[in-house]
């Protein structure tokens, strides 16, 4: 395969061209090299540096940069040029001495060779490198053919030594479209999550709800590896019933599956990746609360209460995952009040713009929209299939309409102000403002003078 030097920063091929003068050899390894054969470049770029020492290496890359020798005990020295970040690391071996992640003994050795080197990758998709400057492809595990037959096999049996292998594979095969080959399932099946700390866990997840097109492609996987063994929260979806008028997409696991991917498909860059990851647990979470709710009564099949109902297991799910307290308060609040669009929107004709107000008080209506729409997308009926949302649509342009649509009401009475007609501060000024937002949210005090003349009035009293 030929690969053209363009795609590369001319400087790093520059440094690669030294390190070949001083007798070593620089291959740009890992997802670079994957992501570049599957037709996508990056701005980090992982490189191995062969033959030469930690001495000689840097006095190379200090005509080009900064270096920062960040793992010298590892052999790593990372530099940012031109807007791109750079990790240069010697080969290694990693030899399992204990349980856990941190029980490995790691030795940097430039005098390995590139085949020994890359046997300890994960996958055969991950172990290429392509040789600089020159641009060969080293590959000795067949990586190439992996790719081009959509599989993502294990390079050896050292793939065992390091549990989270388990959840790359369900990120990689969801992210790349990949098929996992039936001798690195069975060894996935045989490795425990337990012995790994939450936050290595999350990072995987992180990946498949924030990177692939169809997260559901993992989470299937996760099904198929009995993975869902260690998130009994998803597993109870399983087979979980549901009121073919409203879903006939099938059981809870189904539908929640279709929901992340429609979730998937309203990411935007511009959010951020905490708004971003929000939205993902959120469509992920919705319906923990319907394994124990739903019942069949009055000849259908209904889960009433399933959201609020959803809380508890919501908040035991992501206590395994992360500890982001305004993250996980976010999630949780979308799994409360998924339902409020479909629901105001049903009882549009009575609703009160209280209603609404007091919705924006608890949560970012537009940021709640965005899961509901997924909920509702998420199912196989006519409207769902025709793509009609006309409950989101509503609610956004009331919210619009309201001024709560880009920030939460906000009292209009200020304690600024209650202090200027002579009150005394303490706890009757929070009081007077909490009385006077009731009466803003319902309607009756329409801006700042009406609440300050109500103000005037209660203090005459």
């Amino acid at each position: 395969m030929k690969f053209s030097n363009s795609t590369l920063p001319p400087r790093l091929l520059q440094i690669a061209a030294e390190i070949s003068a001083a007798g070593g050899a620089t291959y740009l390894v890992g997802g670079w090299v994957r992501d570049l054969i599957l037709g996508a470049t990056g701005h980090d770029f992982d490189l191995e540096v062969y033959g030469l020492d930690m001495e000689k290496l840097f006095n190379i890359l200090v005509r080009h940069a900064k270096p920062n020798l960040v793992g010298k005990a590892f052999g790593i020295i990372t530099m940012r040029m031109e807007g791109m970040n750079f990790d240069f690391a010697f080969p290694r071996t990693e030899n399992k001495i204990g349980p856990g992640h941190k029980g490995f003994a790691v030795t940097p050795d430039p005098n390995l060779t590139f085949e020994t080197a890359s046997s300890r990758r994960d996958f055969t998709i991950n172990a290429m490198g392509l040789k600089l400057p020159d641009l060969e492809l080293a590959d000795f595990h067949g990586g190439l053919r992996d790719l081009e037959t959509r599989v993502l096999r294990h390079v050896s049996p050292a793939f065992s030594e390091d549990p989270l292998r388990v959840l790359r594979a369900v990120q990689f095969a969801a992210r790349f479209r990949l098929d996992i080959a039936p001798e690195t399932q069975e060894l996935c099946r045989h490795l425990s999550l337990t012995e790994l700390p939450a936050e290595r866990i999350y990072g995987e997840i992180k990946k498949l709800l924030l990177k692939a097109e169809q997260p559901s492609l993992g989470l299937e996987w996760m099904r198929r590896l009995g993975l869902l063994e260690y998130f009994p929260e998803l597993k109870a979806l399983i087979d979980v019933p549901q009121e073919p008028e409203w879903h006939p997409e099938g059981d809870v696991w189904t539908h929640n599956n279709m929901v992340v991917d429609e979730a998937a498909q309203l990411r935007r860059e511009e959010y951020g990746e905490f708004d971003n990851m929000a939205l993902m647990l959120g469509a992920l979470c919705h319906d923990f609360g319907k394994p124990m709710s739903t019942s069949f009564s009055e000849g259908k099949w209904r889960s009433p209460a399933h959201d609020v109902r959803g809380e508890g297991p919501t908040r035991t799910f992501l206590a395994r995952l992360t500890h982001e307290t305004a993250l996980v308060e976010t999630v949780v609040t979308f799994v409360r009040e998924h339902l409020k669009p479909a629901l105001l929107y049903k009882a549009r004709g009575d609703v009160k713009p209280s209603a609404i107000r007091r919705l924006a008080l608890r949560v970012d209506i537009d940021k709640l929209v965005r899961v509901a729409r997924a909920d509702h997308f998420g199912r196989t009926t006519p409207d769902a299939l025709a793509r009609e949302f006309p409950a989101g649509e509503w609610l956004l342009e009331q919210s619009r309409f309201l001024n709560v649509l880009e920030s939460k009401p906000k009292p209009y009475l200020t304690g600024k102000f209650l202090l200027s007609l002579g009150m005394k501060p303490g706890p009757e000024i929070g009081r007077l403002i909490a009385e006077s937002f009731e009466l803003q949210l319902e309607g009756e005090l329409g801006d700042a003078m009406a609440a300050e003349e109500w103000a005037r009035g209660r203090l005459v009293e």
